[in-house]
Order: structure tokens, then C-alpha cells, then sequence
């Protein structure tokens, strides 16, 4: 089945103002086939997973843009950072847009190298795995804010199928033939994680980081502590930061910030949460190898808090915007599980694993002044889409 991908038309819209559109990611999320399913009859596509082709880029880069001339379709640009030098003089020779479409998954050493190669002239795009959007074929969708309009034609899960949907994960190739999930996760991280791991920081050994981002995933959705995380992975907690540091790099995990405004008075907490952005692989990590394990996990609560999380930022990124989105924890522990600043109001939302949503979930949405508060959510296993009173909706989450 095709599924459409929201980032399509912000491409297409990119491309006419920019000379360069780059789609940053995980491995296999869709990236390249994205640019293949929009790109034009005279767009030339060049990997360099090829070994020839990277070759010739890292020793010859002037040749390699004479056998590959735009409008150009590069896949993994990062390998090859020798090529960023002579992008710049040929978009700086043209006011032609759209000239190269790029994709990579390091985003550090990318990063470092377009923005001193290519500033102003590029426009960095990111990608995760399908959205629930995406899935449900719902397109016109944008940046997820509790609001009336999220009302939807989707059909609401019951538990049991709201967990085979976070188990399974949103790689597309699990969408598109693989049945066997297991191996399919165990491929992932044999072929493209610990490969881009080992590029990023040289380790020689992995079995210590295959540890830690197995201890890693059974934290999913918990305030980071890299004393605990390193005391149980057996390593330092400087290691423990600096290897966190290459997943949120790779788009692995996404590191959700504490709240800060100027009319809250009290000691707010300083630490962020961390999340896994695909729960199929979090699941994997943490050997969960069915839904119905999963459903009977006392994990279960995190992977719903982490689901719901990764599918509110992927609605941001895929629409081409900052996800500005965090928590809240005082001092008092007072917490709210998300936090969006989206319109010039904040949006407080509470992720339950619940079907029968109380007022009372809310209460801390209070702590939010109520001149800039927007409509808060509790997001749930609730069947329907219901106002509680004017100020907060429960909202199936099916429907993120």
C-alpha cells in the first residue's frame, strides 16, 4: 500500500525558493524514497552507499559532478563531506532552485558541514517513520494542537489494538511486506545503528552499547538520570551522556525539555525526559516480542506516553516546523506531561492509560496562567472525543 508522506509538499514547496532541500533522519525511514516518489523525469539519484560512487566523491569531487550534473538526488550526503565545498560554488553560480536534494542521517557532522558550507542557501527538512496521520491516509493534518478540529472520520483502537500499533513500530518497511518483525529489528540494529554508532564515536567493541541502549529503551518516557543509566550499563556517566548524545543524533531518541516561564514562581526541574521515536524498536530493546506482552508490561504506560509523544513531534517536523513542545515538574513534583507552545498559547495535555478519564487529571493544567493557556487534552484509551468543559477534550489517541 502506498502511503503518502506529509513532508512531500514541503519539499516541493522548498524547492522552489531554495537551492538545496536536505532531509535529515534516522536510517531507513523513507528519506530517499520520499525525493523518488516527487522527484522530476531529469533528477539524477546517486547513493553513496555505493562504493564506487563514494570513492570517486571522497577522491575526485570535481569529477563526480561532471559524470553526475544537476538537478541532483544525493542519498547519504555525510559520508562524503568533500562534496559540500563544490555544492556551494555551483549554487552560488545560478539563481536556479531546487538544484540538489540531499539526505542523511548523521545529523552532528551533516549539520557541521552545511552550516559552514551552505548557510542560507539550504533548507533543512527532517523525517521520521510514518506517522499515524500518514497511516490513516489523513493528510490534510498539520501540527498536532488540542483543538475542535481534531475530530476525525479515524476509527477509535480498543487497548488491544492501540498496543499492536505501538508494538509494531513505524519503520515503512514494516508496511510494505516484512512479517517477520523480530528479525526485521534485529537486522535494523546489526546493519544501520551500530554501523552509524561505531562511524560516530570508533568504539572497536559494542557489546557495552548494545547494554546501554537496551537499559536506555526500558527508560523510555523517564526524566534522564545518567548516574542510574550508567551505574546499569557499566560505564561512566560522561560515557553514558556522550553516547545518549549520538542516538538524539542519529534521531533515535528525542529529548523532550523541561518548561520555563517567567510567571512561574517555583524551582523547575532542569533534566529532560527522554523517549525512543519508534516503539517497535524500543520494544525490540527492551525483548518485548508481542503486543500482548506489551499490553501486559508494566512498561505499558511508558510506550503509550511514548507514542503519543513521538506521533506529537513527528506532526511538527513533517509539516516542516519546530516542535516546541515540552513538560512540566516543580519542586512540589506537580507535573503535565506535554506542554505545546503553538499560536501564541500553551497547550497542556496529560497521556493516560485509561479508558475513563477524569477532570481531576487535569487539575495541574492550573499551574499554567490562564491568559495564555490554551485548550488542554487528556489523551487516552477513551472511545470518543469529548469535551469535558470548555477548557479541556478528551481525545482518543488514535487520533494524534
Amino acid at each position: 500500500m502506498f502511503y503518502e508522506r506529509t513532508l512531500s509538499d514541503i519539499v516541493e514547496k522548498a524547492t522552489k525558493s531554495f537551492k538545496v532541500i536536505l532531509i535529515t533522519g534516522p536510517r531507513q525511514v523513507g528519506k530517499s524514497t520520499l525525493f523518488e516518489k516527487i522527484k522530476e523525469e531529469n533528477r539524477t539519484k546517486v547513493t553513496l552507499d555505493d562504493g564506487d560512487d563514494l570513492a570517486l566523491a571522497k577522491t575526485d569531487p570535481n569529477l563526480f559532478f561532471q559524470k553526475y550534473q544537476p538537478p541532483l538526488l544525493i542519498d547519504e550526503v555525510q559520508k562524503a563531506p568533500e562534496l559540500f565545498q563544490y555544492i556551494k560554488k555551483m549554487v552560488d553560480n545560478t539563481d536556479e532552485r531546487g538544484l540538489f536534494w540531499l539526505t542523511g542521517s548523521q545529523k552532528f557532522d551533516l549539520m557541521k558541514n552545511v552550516t559552514e558550507s551552505l548557510a542560507g542557501r539550504v533548507a533543512v527538512l527532517e523525517l521520521q517513520g510514518f506517522s499515524q496521520s500518514e497511516k490513516s491516509h489523513d493528510y490534510t493534518r498539520g501540527a498536532f494542537v488540542p483543538d475542535i478540529d481534531l475530530q476525525t472520520k479515524r476509527p477509535v483502537w480498543t487497548a488491544k489494538e492501540t498496543f499492536e500499533v505501538i508494538h509494531k513500530g513505524s519503520y515503512p518497511q514494516l508496511f510494505d511486506g516484512v512479517t517477520d518483525w523480530e528479525l526485521y529489528y534485529k537486522s535494523y540494529i546489526d546493519t544501520y545503528l551500530m554501523q552509524d554508532v561505531k562511524d560516530i564515536i570508533k568504539i572497536e567493541e559494542n557489546t557495552a552499547f548494545r547494554r546501554f541502549i537496551k537499559i536506555l529503551a526500558s527508560r523510555t518516557s523517564q526524566v534522564l538520570n545518567y548516574t542510574d543509566i550508567a551505574r546499569d550499563s557499566d560505564i561512566s556517566p560522561n560515557t553514558a551522556k556522550a553516547w545518549l548524545s549520538v542516538l538524539q543524533t542519529l534521531g533515535v531518541v528525542y529529548l523532550l525539555q523541561p518548561y520555563f516561564a517567567n510567571n512561574i514562581g517555583k524551582r523547575l526541574s532542569k533534566t529532560p525526559k527522554m523517549y525512543f521515536m519508534d516503539t517497535g524498536l524500543c520494544a525490540h530493546l527492551c525483548g518485548i516480542n508481542t503486543s500482548q506482552m506489551l499490553m501486559d508490561s508494566y512498561l505499558s504506560g511508558a510506550f503509550i506516553e511514548t507514542y503519543v509523544v513521538s506521533e506529537i513531534v513527528k506532526s511538527y517536523i513533517h509539516n516542516g516546523k519546530i516542535p516546541n513542545i515540552y513538560y512540566y515538574r516543580d519542586s512540589n513534583k506537580e507535573e503535565i506531561d506535554v506542554i505545546i507552545e503553538e499560536n501564541n498559547k500553551v497547550y497542556p495535555i496529560e497521556i493516560k492509560q485509561t479508558a475513563t478519564p477524569t477532570l481531576s487529571m487535569a487539575k495541574n493544567f492550573k499551574l499554567i496562567d490562564e491568559k495564555k493557556r490554551g485548550i488542554g487534552a487528556i489523551i487516552c484509551l477513551n472511545d470518543k472525543f469529548i469535551p469535558m468543559n470548555k477548557d479541556v477534550y478528551i481525545i482518543p489517541i488514535s487520533y494524534i
